[in-house]
Protein backbone atom coordinates (compact mmCIF):
# COMPACT_ATOMS: atom_id res chain seq x y z
CA UNK A 1 0.00 0.00 0.00
CA UNK A 2 2.65 2.55 0.87
CA UNK A 3 4.56 1.81 -2.86
CA UNK A 4 1.49 2.64 -4.41
CA UNK A 5 1.06 5.80 -2.25
CA UNK A 6 4.39 7.04 -2.81
CA UNK A 7 3.89 5.95 -6.81
CA UNK A 8 0.69 7.84 -7.16
CA UNK A 9 2.51 10.87 -4.99
CA UNK A 10 5.11 11.14 -7.73
CA UNK A 11 3.39 10.54 -10.84
CA UNK A 12 0.61 13.73 -9.90
CA UNK A 13 3.64 15.66 -8.55
CA UNK A 14 5.61 15.56 -12.25
CA UNK A 15 1.99 15.91 -14.11
CA UNK A 16 0.70 18.58 -11.93
CA UNK A 17 4.32 20.66 -11.92
CA UNK A 18 4.16 19.89 -15.79
CA UNK A 19 0.15 21.77 -15.98
CA UNK A 20 0.85 24.31 -13.79
CA UNK A 21 3.78 25.19 -16.26
CA UNK A 22 3.08 24.10 -19.54
CA UNK A 23 1.64 28.06 -20.67
CA UNK A 24 4.82 29.58 -19.43
CA UNK A 25 6.53 31.21 -22.16
CA UNK A 26 9.68 32.26 -19.90
CA UNK A 27 11.06 28.51 -20.41
CA UNK A 28 14.80 29.13 -22.04
CA UNK A 29 17.02 25.64 -23.25
CA UNK A 30 20.85 26.06 -22.91
CA UNK A 31 22.78 23.74 -24.78
CA UNK A 32 26.76 22.23 -22.87
CA UNK A 33 29.26 21.04 -24.26
CA UNK A 34 32.52 19.49 -22.16
CA UNK A 35 36.09 19.67 -23.04
CA UNK A 36 39.45 18.52 -21.41
CA UNK A 37 42.69 20.63 -21.92
CA UNK A 38 40.91 22.44 -24.12
CA UNK A 39 39.93 20.06 -26.75
CA UNK A 40 36.60 19.03 -27.34
CA UNK A 41 35.40 15.59 -26.38
CA UNK A 42 34.47 13.63 -29.09
CA UNK A 43 31.40 12.27 -29.73
CA UNK A 44 29.80 13.81 -26.64
CA UNK A 45 26.28 13.83 -25.58
CA UNK A 46 25.81 17.49 -24.70
CA UNK A 47 23.98 18.60 -21.44
CA UNK A 48 21.05 20.45 -21.83
CA UNK A 49 18.87 22.34 -19.41
CA UNK A 50 15.74 24.07 -19.55
CA UNK A 51 14.76 26.27 -16.93
CA UNK A 52 12.05 29.05 -16.24
CA UNK A 53 11.64 30.72 -12.96
CA UNK A 54 10.00 27.73 -11.39
CA UNK A 55 11.71 24.70 -12.23
CA UNK A 56 15.15 23.84 -13.77
CA UNK A 57 15.99 20.22 -15.58
CA UNK A 58 19.30 18.96 -16.20
CA UNK A 59 19.76 16.60 -18.74
CA UNK A 60 21.45 15.69 -22.08
CA UNK A 61 20.60 15.80 -25.73
CA UNK A 62 20.37 11.75 -25.76
CA UNK A 63 18.21 11.88 -23.68
CA UNK A 64 15.74 14.45 -25.02
CA UNK A 65 16.23 12.94 -28.54
CA UNK A 66 15.19 9.34 -26.54
CA UNK A 67 19.46 7.99 -28.12
CA UNK A 68 20.38 7.06 -24.68
CA UNK A 69 21.53 3.83 -23.33
CA UNK A 70 20.12 2.85 -19.93
CA UNK A 71 20.29 3.57 -17.23
CA UNK A 72 19.83 7.63 -17.78
CA UNK A 73 19.94 9.98 -15.05
CA UNK A 74 17.47 13.27 -14.76
CA UNK A 75 17.28 16.18 -12.27
CA UNK A 76 14.65 18.25 -11.33
CA UNK A 77 14.84 21.04 -9.29
CA UNK A 78 11.56 22.84 -7.73
CA UNK A 79 12.50 26.13 -6.55
CA UNK A 80 9.83 26.92 -4.76
CA UNK A 81 10.98 23.61 -2.28
CA UNK A 82 14.77 24.31 -2.38
CA UNK A 83 15.10 20.45 -3.51
CA UNK A 84 15.89 18.08 -6.23
CA UNK A 85 14.13 15.57 -8.00
CA UNK A 86 16.32 13.38 -8.96
CA UNK A 87 15.03 10.53 -11.38
CA UNK A 88 17.10 7.97 -13.27
CA UNK A 89 15.45 5.19 -16.11
CA UNK A 90 16.94 2.13 -15.19
CA UNK A 91 15.46 0.24 -18.45
CA UNK A 92 12.05 0.29 -20.67
CA UNK A 93 10.02 -0.12 -18.28
CA UNK A 94 11.38 0.84 -15.16
CA UNK A 95 12.61 4.31 -13.36
CA UNK A 96 13.73 4.96 -9.80
CA UNK A 97 13.69 8.37 -7.94
CA UNK A 98 14.69 10.26 -5.06
CA UNK A 99 13.84 13.49 -3.40
CA UNK A 100 16.74 15.93 -2.29
CA UNK A 101 16.09 18.81 0.00
CA UNK A 102 19.45 19.67 1.84
CA UNK A 103 22.05 19.76 -0.98
CA UNK A 104 21.09 23.03 -2.12
CA UNK A 105 20.68 24.75 1.02
CA UNK A 106 24.62 23.44 1.48
CA UNK A 107 26.15 25.12 -1.03
CA UNK A 108 28.55 27.66 -0.14
CA UNK A 109 30.84 29.80 -2.34
CA UNK A 110 34.03 32.69 -3.04
CA UNK A 111 32.92 35.36 -4.81
CA UNK A 112 35.31 37.38 -6.76
CA UNK A 113 35.21 40.78 -8.67
CA UNK A 114 36.38 39.19 -12.47
CA UNK A 115 34.07 39.21 -14.91
CA UNK A 116 33.69 38.19 -18.50
CA UNK A 117 31.20 37.70 -21.46
CA UNK A 118 29.91 34.70 -22.76
CA UNK A 119 27.57 34.11 -25.49
CA UNK A 120 27.16 37.79 -25.03
CA UNK A 121 26.03 38.28 -21.45
CA UNK A 122 28.01 39.58 -18.32
CA UNK A 123 29.06 36.79 -16.25
CA UNK A 124 30.55 37.02 -12.39
CA UNK A 125 32.52 34.31 -10.96
CA UNK A 126 32.02 32.13 -8.12
CA UNK A 127 34.61 29.58 -6.62
CA UNK A 128 33.96 26.43 -4.21
CA UNK A 129 36.04 23.29 -3.09
CA UNK A 130 34.13 19.57 -3.36
CA UNK A 131 36.30 17.01 -2.59
CA UNK A 132 39.45 18.17 -3.13
CA UNK A 133 38.64 19.81 -6.51
CA UNK A 134 38.81 23.41 -7.22
CA UNK A 135 35.23 24.40 -9.17
CA UNK A 136 34.59 27.81 -10.71
CA UNK A 137 31.38 29.02 -12.14
CA UNK A 138 30.58 31.59 -14.36
CA UNK A 139 27.44 32.75 -14.07
CA UNK A 140 24.58 35.46 -15.29
CA UNK A 141 21.96 37.89 -13.86
CA UNK A 142 21.15 39.12 -17.00
CA UNK A 143 18.59 36.75 -17.49
CA UNK A 144 16.60 36.69 -14.61
CA UNK A 145 16.46 32.55 -14.66
CA UNK A 146 18.70 30.44 -12.50
CA UNK A 147 20.10 27.30 -13.68
CA UNK A 148 23.10 25.22 -14.46
CA UNK A 149 24.64 22.35 -16.08
CA UNK A 150 25.33 20.56 -12.75
CA UNK A 151 23.15 20.49 -9.00
CA UNK A 152 25.90 22.94 -8.24
CA UNK A 153 25.12 26.94 -8.41
CA UNK A 154 21.47 26.42 -8.98
CA UNK A 155 21.28 29.03 -6.80
CA UNK A 156 23.97 31.63 -8.41
CA UNK A 157 22.23 32.73 -11.43
CA UNK A 158 22.23 31.37 -14.92
CA UNK A 159 25.82 29.28 -15.13
CA UNK A 160 27.01 29.29 -18.78
CA UNK A 161 30.37 27.84 -17.57
CA UNK A 162 31.57 25.46 -15.15
CA UNK A 163 36.05 24.85 -14.79
CA UNK A 164 36.94 22.00 -12.60
CA UNK A 165 40.44 22.26 -11.56
CA UNK A 166 41.74 24.66 -14.74
CA UNK A 167 41.27 21.79 -16.82
CA UNK A 168 38.27 20.39 -17.31
CA UNK A 169 35.17 22.94 -18.88
CA UNK A 170 31.39 22.74 -19.21
CA UNK A 171 30.91 25.58 -21.35
CA UNK A 172 26.98 27.18 -22.72
CA UNK A 173 26.98 27.07 -26.51
CA UNK A 174 23.64 28.12 -26.79
CA UNK A 175 20.80 29.24 -25.50
CA UNK A 176 16.96 29.41 -27.14
CA UNK A 177 13.67 30.41 -25.82
CA UNK A 178 10.76 28.11 -25.47
CA UNK A 179 6.85 28.31 -25.83
CA UNK A 180 4.10 26.21 -24.54
CA UNK A 181 7.13 24.01 -22.78
CA UNK A 182 7.81 22.57 -19.25
CA UNK A 183 10.98 21.16 -17.66
CA UNK A 184 8.39 19.48 -15.62
CA UNK A 185 6.70 18.04 -18.66
CA UNK A 186 10.14 16.90 -20.77
CA UNK A 187 10.93 14.63 -17.76
CA UNK A 188 7.33 12.90 -17.53
CA UNK A 189 7.89 12.35 -21.15
CA UNK A 190 10.75 11.01 -20.81
CA UNK A 191 10.77 8.52 -17.99
CA UNK A 192 8.46 5.84 -16.56
CA UNK A 193 6.54 7.01 -13.45
CA UNK A 194 8.63 5.72 -10.19
CA UNK A 195 8.44 5.52 -6.67
CA UNK A 196 10.88 7.99 -4.36
CA UNK A 197 13.11 6.09 -2.43
CA UNK A 198 15.46 7.17 0.04
CA UNK A 199 18.88 8.63 -1.01
CA UNK A 200 21.30 5.86 -0.32
CA UNK A 201 18.78 3.20 -1.84
CA UNK A 202 18.74 5.22 -4.74
CA UNK A 203 22.51 5.87 -5.45
CA UNK A 204 23.20 1.98 -4.65
CA UNK A 205 20.23 0.84 -7.32
CA UNK A 206 21.36 3.14 -9.95
CA UNK A 207 25.18 2.35 -9.29
CA UNK A 208 24.32 -1.74 -9.53
CA UNK A 209 22.52 -0.91 -12.72
CA UNK A 210 25.45 -0.02 -14.44
CA UNK A 211 26.80 -3.15 -14.74
CA UNK A 212 26.02 -6.80 -14.87
CA UNK A 213 25.94 -8.80 -12.41
CA UNK A 214 26.03 -12.78 -12.40
CA UNK A 215 26.17 -14.35 -9.07
CA UNK A 216 27.93 -17.56 -8.39
CA UNK A 217 27.83 -18.18 -4.60
CA UNK A 218 26.06 -16.98 -1.64
CA UNK A 219 27.21 -17.86 1.88
CA UNK A 220 27.92 -21.67 0.58
CA UNK A 221 30.36 -23.16 3.08
CA UNK A 222 33.99 -24.82 1.46
CA UNK A 223 34.67 -27.49 4.00
CA UNK A 224 35.91 -31.05 4.77
CA UNK A 225 33.50 -33.84 5.91
CA UNK A 226 31.81 -36.97 4.35
CA UNK A 227 28.85 -34.94 5.25
CA UNK A 228 29.01 -32.44 2.26
CA UNK A 229 26.52 -33.36 -0.07
CA UNK A 230 25.24 -32.15 -3.72
CA UNK A 231 22.15 -30.10 -4.76
CA UNK A 232 20.64 -29.52 -7.35
CA UNK A 233 22.55 -26.12 -8.20
CA UNK A 234 25.69 -27.09 -6.20
CA UNK A 235 28.41 -29.46 -6.81
CA UNK A 236 30.18 -30.74 -4.17
CA UNK A 237 33.70 -32.96 -4.43
CA UNK A 238 36.73 -33.49 -2.24
CA UNK A 239 35.22 -34.14 0.87
CA UNK A 240 33.28 -30.67 0.37
CA UNK A 241 36.75 -28.70 -0.10
CA UNK A 242 35.59 -28.03 -3.45
CA UNK A 243 32.10 -26.29 -4.66
CA UNK A 244 31.34 -25.93 -8.09
CA UNK A 245 28.15 -24.84 -10.05
CA UNK A 246 26.75 -23.96 -13.78
CA UNK A 247 27.17 -20.70 -14.55
CA UNK A 248 25.72 -19.22 -17.94
CA UNK A 249 27.99 -15.91 -19.22
CA UNK A 250 26.37 -12.96 -21.94
CA UNK A 251 28.17 -12.35 -25.01
CA UNK A 252 31.17 -10.26 -23.71
CA UNK A 253 31.62 -7.24 -26.36
CA UNK A 254 35.34 -5.75 -26.55
CA UNK A 255 35.78 -2.93 -24.78
CA UNK A 256 34.28 -4.61 -21.37
CA UNK A 257 35.85 -5.22 -18.41
CA UNK A 258 34.89 -8.50 -16.14
CA UNK A 259 35.63 -8.74 -12.47
CA UNK A 260 35.53 -11.33 -10.30
CA UNK A 261 34.51 -10.82 -6.39
CA UNK A 262 34.94 -13.15 -3.76
CA UNK A 263 34.34 -12.21 0.01
CA UNK A 264 35.86 -15.11 2.60
CA UNK A 265 35.30 -15.83 6.17
CA UNK A 266 36.44 -18.65 8.80
CA UNK A 267 33.74 -21.21 9.41
CA UNK A 268 35.85 -22.65 11.92
CA UNK A 269 39.27 -23.11 10.24
CA UNK A 270 42.37 -20.99 12.13
CA UNK A 271 44.86 -21.27 9.15
CA UNK A 272 45.90 -19.68 6.28
CA UNK A 273 44.51 -21.99 3.24
CA UNK A 274 45.51 -22.06 -0.59
CA UNK A 275 42.19 -20.66 -2.81
CA UNK A 276 41.48 -20.99 -6.52
CA UNK A 277 38.60 -19.77 -8.43
CA UNK A 278 38.39 -21.34 -11.59
CA UNK A 279 35.94 -22.50 -14.37
CA UNK A 280 36.07 -25.77 -16.61
CA UNK A 281 36.87 -25.63 -20.00
CA UNK A 282 34.77 -28.76 -22.08
CA UNK A 283 36.22 -27.25 -25.37
CA UNK A 284 37.43 -31.21 -25.76
CA UNK A 285 37.08 -35.12 -25.32
CA UNK A 286 38.17 -34.82 -21.94
CA UNK A 287 37.69 -32.20 -19.18
CA UNK A 288 38.74 -31.62 -15.29
CA UNK A 289 34.87 -32.48 -14.75
CA UNK A 290 35.72 -36.13 -15.66
CA UNK A 291 38.30 -36.21 -12.37
CA UNK A 292 35.68 -34.50 -9.97
CA UNK A 293 33.28 -37.38 -10.62
CA UNK A 294 35.37 -40.46 -11.07
CA UNK A 295 38.62 -39.56 -9.08
CA UNK A 296 42.03 -37.24 -10.23
CA UNK A 297 43.40 -40.36 -11.88
CA UNK A 298 41.33 -40.67 -15.04
CA UNK A 299 42.62 -37.79 -15.74
CA UNK A 300 45.95 -37.22 -18.27
CA UNK A 301 49.13 -38.21 -16.13
CA UNK A 302 52.28 -35.73 -16.62
CA UNK A 303 55.23 -37.41 -15.87
CA UNK A 304 59.09 -35.44 -15.77
CA UNK A 305 61.15 -38.36 -14.67
CA UNK A 306 61.03 -38.05 -10.87
CA UNK A 307 59.12 -40.82 -10.22
CA UNK A 308 55.60 -39.34 -9.59
CA UNK A 309 52.70 -38.96 -11.44
CA UNK A 310 50.83 -35.58 -11.46
CA UNK A 311 47.06 -35.54 -12.52
CA UNK A 312 45.35 -32.83 -15.12
CA UNK A 313 48.07 -30.20 -14.67
CA UNK A 314 49.36 -29.95 -18.42
CA UNK A 315 47.15 -29.61 -21.75
CA UNK A 316 46.81 -32.47 -24.19
CA UNK A 317 45.60 -33.06 -27.34
CA UNK A 318 42.18 -34.09 -25.96
CA UNK A 319 42.13 -32.55 -22.61
CA UNK A 320 42.33 -29.03 -21.35
CA UNK A 321 43.39 -28.18 -17.51
CA UNK A 322 41.41 -25.75 -15.45
CA UNK A 323 41.64 -22.10 -15.84
CA UNK A 324 42.57 -20.18 -13.06
CA UNK A 325 40.65 -16.86 -12.22
CA UNK A 326 42.35 -16.17 -9.46
CA UNK A 327 44.40 -17.42 -6.51
CA UNK A 328 44.01 -16.63 -3.22
CA UNK A 329 44.46 -17.10 0.35
CA UNK A 330 42.50 -17.43 3.55
CA UNK A 331 43.52 -14.78 6.75
CA UNK A 332 44.32 -16.78 9.65
CA UNK A 333 40.79 -17.52 10.94
CA UNK A 334 38.69 -14.00 9.81
CA UNK A 335 35.50 -13.80 12.02
CA UNK A 336 35.08 -17.00 13.36
CA UNK A 337 38.16 -16.29 15.97
CA UNK A 338 37.52 -12.52 16.82
CA UNK A 339 37.02 -13.15 20.08
CA UNK A 340 41.15 -13.56 20.53
CA UNK A 341 41.84 -9.51 22.13
CA UNK A 342 45.01 -8.00 21.27
CA UNK A 343 45.58 -4.59 22.84
CA UNK A 344 45.00 -1.92 19.76
CA UNK A 345 43.58 -4.72 17.11
CA UNK A 346 39.89 -4.14 15.85
CA UNK A 347 39.94 -7.50 13.92
CA UNK A 348 38.21 -6.95 10.17
CA UNK A 349 34.67 -9.12 10.20
CA UNK A 350 35.51 -10.46 6.51
CA UNK A 351 38.44 -9.98 3.96
CA UNK A 352 37.12 -8.85 0.49
CA UNK A 353 39.07 -10.15 -3.28
CA UNK A 354 38.57 -8.47 -6.58
CA UNK A 355 40.45 -9.15 -9.43
CA UNK A 356 40.30 -7.81 -12.99
CA UNK A 357 40.04 -11.13 -15.41
CA UNK A 358 38.86 -9.67 -18.82
CA UNK A 359 41.59 -10.78 -20.66
CA UNK A 360 40.14 -14.31 -20.08
CA UNK A 361 36.85 -13.07 -21.99
CA UNK A 362 37.59 -15.34 -24.63
CA UNK A 363 36.81 -18.53 -22.07
CA UNK A 364 33.94 -16.93 -20.73
CA UNK A 365 32.29 -15.28 -23.30
CA UNK A 366 28.50 -16.39 -24.37
CA UNK A 367 29.44 -19.72 -22.81
CA UNK A 368 27.86 -22.15 -20.26
CA UNK A 369 30.90 -22.97 -17.76
CA UNK A 370 31.01 -25.02 -14.69
CA UNK A 371 32.86 -22.44 -12.00
CA UNK A 372 34.64 -23.50 -9.16
CA UNK A 373 36.07 -22.38 -6.16
CA UNK A 374 38.34 -24.84 -4.01
CA UNK A 375 39.71 -24.19 -0.39
CA UNK A 376 42.26 -26.54 0.64
CA UNK A 377 41.30 -27.42 4.59
CA UNK A 378 41.02 -30.16 6.85
CA UNK A 379 38.19 -28.15 9.12
CA UNK A 380 34.27 -29.43 9.21
CA UNK A 381 32.97 -25.81 10.07
CA UNK A 382 35.82 -24.73 7.26
CA UNK A 383 35.36 -21.42 4.92
CA UNK A 384 32.34 -19.23 4.13
CA UNK A 385 32.14 -17.83 0.69
CA UNK A 386 30.17 -15.13 -1.40
CA UNK A 387 30.94 -14.76 -4.81
CA UNK A 388 29.99 -12.29 -8.17
CA UNK A 389 31.34 -11.96 -11.70
CA UNK A 390 30.32 -8.29 -12.94
CA UNK A 391 30.68 -7.23 -16.53
CA UNK A 392 31.30 -4.03 -16.74
CA UNK A 393 30.54 -1.65 -20.16
CA UNK A 394 33.62 0.13 -21.10
CA UNK A 395 36.11 1.63 -24.11
CA UNK A 396 38.85 -0.28 -22.83
CA UNK A 397 41.57 0.13 -25.14
CA UNK A 398 43.63 -3.31 -23.30
CA UNK A 399 41.12 -5.30 -24.46
CA UNK A 400 42.73 -6.63 -28.04
CA UNK A 401 43.06 -10.44 -27.19
CA UNK A 402 41.01 -12.47 -29.09
CA UNK A 403 42.66 -15.87 -28.07
CA UNK A 404 42.71 -17.80 -24.60
CA UNK A 405 44.37 -21.04 -24.36
CA UNK A 406 44.84 -22.93 -20.79
CA UNK A 407 48.07 -24.83 -21.21
CA UNK A 408 49.30 -25.98 -17.27
CA UNK A 409 47.46 -25.47 -13.98
CA UNK A 410 49.38 -27.20 -11.00
CA UNK A 411 47.17 -26.08 -7.93
CA UNK A 412 45.87 -29.63 -6.68
CA UNK A 413 42.70 -28.28 -6.14
CA UNK A 414 41.44 -32.07 -5.62
CA UNK A 415 44.02 -32.08 -2.83
CA UNK A 416 42.14 -33.70 -0.51
CA UNK A 417 40.86 -36.50 -3.16
CA UNK A 418 44.49 -37.57 -4.18
CA UNK A 419 45.39 -35.44 -6.51
CA UNK A 420 49.62 -35.11 -6.46
CA UNK A 421 51.20 -32.29 -4.88
CA UNK A 422 53.03 -29.97 -7.66
CA UNK A 423 56.24 -31.13 -6.34
CA UNK A 424 57.74 -31.84 -10.32
CA UNK A 425 60.28 -28.99 -9.87
CA UNK A 426 62.21 -31.20 -8.19
CA UNK A 427 63.61 -32.40 -11.19
CA UNK A 428 65.38 -30.39 -14.21
CA UNK A 429 62.68 -30.76 -16.65
CA UNK A 430 60.43 -29.01 -14.60
CA UNK A 431 56.59 -28.40 -16.01
CA UNK A 432 57.14 -28.99 -19.82
CA UNK A 433 53.47 -28.53 -22.14
CA UNK A 434 53.90 -28.70 -25.98
CA UNK A 435 50.67 -27.46 -28.08
CA UNK A 436 49.64 -26.90 -31.70
CA UNK A 437 48.50 -23.52 -32.90
CA UNK A 438 46.42 -23.77 -35.69
CA UNK A 439 46.49 -19.97 -36.18
CA UNK A 440 49.23 -17.56 -35.85
CA UNK A 441 48.97 -15.57 -32.39
CA UNK A 442 50.16 -12.35 -32.13
CA UNK A 443 51.66 -10.25 -29.43
CA UNK A 444 51.02 -13.74 -27.14
CA UNK A 445 51.84 -13.56 -23.96
CA UNK A 446 51.58 -16.10 -21.05
CA UNK A 447 49.18 -15.06 -18.11
CA UNK A 448 51.34 -16.82 -15.49
CA UNK A 449 50.12 -17.50 -11.34
CA UNK A 450 52.82 -18.94 -9.24
CA UNK A 451 53.23 -19.14 -5.59
CA UNK A 452 55.39 -21.22 -3.10
CA UNK A 453 54.54 -23.93 -0.63
CA UNK A 454 56.23 -25.40 2.38
CA UNK A 455 55.41 -24.11 5.18
CA UNK A 456 58.55 -24.48 7.65
CA UNK A 457 61.70 -22.43 7.85
CA UNK A 458 63.70 -23.87 4.72
CA UNK A 459 60.05 -24.58 2.73
CA UNK A 460 60.17 -22.49 -0.36
CA UNK A 461 57.26 -20.73 1.16
CA UNK A 462 59.99 -18.28 2.72
CA UNK A 463 62.72 -18.61 0.13
CA UNK A 464 63.45 -16.80 -2.47
CA UNK A 465 63.10 -19.14 -6.02
CA UNK A 466 64.08 -17.76 -9.72
CA UNK A 467 61.00 -19.00 -11.79
CA UNK A 468 62.26 -19.25 -15.64
CA UNK A 469 60.18 -19.31 -18.37
CA UNK A 470 61.12 -20.86 -21.52
CA UNK A 471 59.49 -20.75 -25.12
CA UNK A 472 60.48 -23.65 -27.93
CA UNK A 473 64.28 -24.16 -25.65
CA UNK A 474 65.03 -20.32 -25.09
CA UNK A 475 64.57 -18.57 -21.79
CA UNK A 476 62.21 -15.78 -22.25
CA UNK A 477 61.29 -14.29 -18.59
CA UNK A 478 62.78 -14.78 -15.36
CA UNK A 479 61.78 -13.49 -11.85
CA UNK A 480 61.70 -14.27 -8.40
CA UNK A 481 58.24 -13.87 -6.89
CA UNK A 482 58.13 -12.25 -3.46
CA UNK A 483 55.69 -10.31 -0.79
CA UNK A 484 57.25 -8.55 1.33
CA UNK A 485 53.88 -6.51 2.42
CA UNK A 486 51.90 -9.02 4.29
CA UNK A 487 52.19 -7.12 7.66
CA UNK A 488 49.45 -4.69 6.10
CA UNK A 489 47.12 -7.77 6.50
CA UNK A 490 47.35 -8.03 10.39
CA UNK A 491 43.84 -7.08 11.20
CA UNK A 492 42.35 -10.05 8.79
CA UNK A 493 44.18 -12.51 11.02
CA UNK A 494 43.03 -12.70 14.67
CA UNK A 495 44.33 -16.22 14.96
CA UNK A 496 47.87 -15.68 13.78
CA UNK A 497 50.30 -17.01 15.94
CA UNK A 498 52.47 -13.96 17.82
CA UNK A 499 56.60 -14.76 17.85
CA UNK A 500 59.15 -13.55 20.65
CA UNK A 501 60.51 -11.69 18.00
CA UNK A 502 57.31 -9.11 17.97
CA UNK A 503 56.29 -10.65 14.60
CA UNK A 504 53.34 -12.29 14.05
CA UNK A 505 53.37 -15.25 11.32
CA UNK A 506 50.82 -13.21 8.97
CA UNK A 507 53.55 -10.71 8.80
CA UNK A 508 56.04 -13.14 7.65
CA UNK A 509 57.46 -12.47 3.76
CA UNK A 510 56.48 -14.87 1.89
CA UNK A 511 56.73 -16.91 -2.47
CA UNK A 512 53.94 -14.43 -3.93
CA UNK A 513 51.25 -14.22 -1.46
CA UNK A 514 49.90 -13.07 1.74
CA UNK A 515 47.59 -14.64 4.22
CA UNK A 516 44.22 -12.75 3.42
CA UNK A 517 45.47 -11.47 -0.10
CA UNK A 518 45.34 -12.61 -3.93
CA UNK A 519 47.94 -12.99 -6.02
CA UNK A 520 48.09 -10.91 -9.29
CA UNK A 521 49.52 -12.53 -12.54
CA UNK A 522 52.26 -11.99 -14.12
CA UNK A 523 52.10 -11.40 -17.74
CA UNK A 524 54.89 -12.60 -19.92
CA UNK A 525 55.73 -11.12 -23.67
CA UNK A 526 56.13 -14.13 -25.86
CA UNK A 527 55.75 -12.22 -28.91
CA UNK A 528 54.33 -13.62 -32.78
CA UNK A 529 53.61 -17.35 -32.29
CA UNK A 530 53.40 -18.66 -35.49
CA UNK A 531 51.20 -21.91 -36.88
CA UNK A 532 52.36 -25.18 -35.75
CA UNK A 533 54.04 -27.04 -32.49
CA UNK A 534 55.59 -24.86 -29.27
CA UNK A 535 56.92 -25.66 -26.20
CA UNK A 536 56.60 -23.50 -22.89
CA UNK A 537 58.92 -24.87 -19.88
CA UNK A 538 58.67 -23.87 -16.48
CA UNK A 539 61.71 -24.13 -14.01
CA UNK A 540 62.23 -23.25 -10.47
CA UNK A 541 64.94 -24.40 -8.28
CA UNK A 542 62.28 -26.23 -5.57
CA UNK A 543 64.00 -26.93 -2.43
CA UNK A 544 65.25 -30.58 -1.12
CA UNK A 545 62.51 -32.63 1.21
CA UNK A 546 63.38 -32.59 4.86
CA UNK A 547 61.85 -36.23 6.76
CA UNK A 548 57.89 -35.31 6.07
CA UNK A 549 58.41 -31.95 5.08
CA UNK A 550 58.03 -31.03 1.57
CA UNK A 551 57.77 -27.80 -0.92
CA UNK A 552 55.45 -27.33 -3.90
CA UNK A 553 55.04 -24.67 -6.52
CA UNK A 554 51.62 -23.54 -7.62
CA UNK A 555 51.64 -22.25 -11.03
CA UNK A 556 49.18 -21.28 -13.74
CA UNK A 557 49.19 -20.50 -17.35
CA UNK A 558 46.85 -19.72 -20.25
CA UNK A 559 48.37 -18.20 -23.65
CA UNK A 560 46.29 -14.77 -24.03
CA UNK A 561 47.17 -12.73 -28.02
CA UNK A 562 45.05 -11.65 -31.05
Amino acid sequence: MKNIFTFLLISTFILVQAQKTKTNNNTIKVSYSKSYNGKLQENQDNIWIFSNSNETLITSEYTILQKSNFPYEQTLVKRDKNALLQTTQLNKNASTSTLDSISLGKQSFEFSDETKKILGYNCKKAKTIINSNTIELWYTNELNIHGAPTVLGQNLGLVLEMVRNGNFVISATKIEKLKNESPSNLLAKTTTPSTIIDGLSYKDLVWKSRFTTIPVFKDETVNFSSESKSNDSIFRFANGTIIVKKVTFPELKKGELVFLDLLEQSNGDAYDRTGSVFVIPEDKKQSFFDGLQNGANVLPIYENGNGKKYQGVVATENYSPIIELMRFFTPFGIKQYNYIQLKDKNWHEIVPYRMDISELKPNLSGKTLYVGTFIGNYDKGGHKISMNITVHPSESILDNNTVSIPLFNTTNVMEMAGQEYATMFNHEKGLEVTFTLDKKVKNAQLRYITTGHGGWQNGDEFLLKRNTILLNGKEVFSFLPWRQDCGGYRLFNPASGNFNDGLSSSDLSRANWCPGTATNPVFIELGDLDVGTHTIQVKIPQGANEGSSFSSWNVSGVLIGE
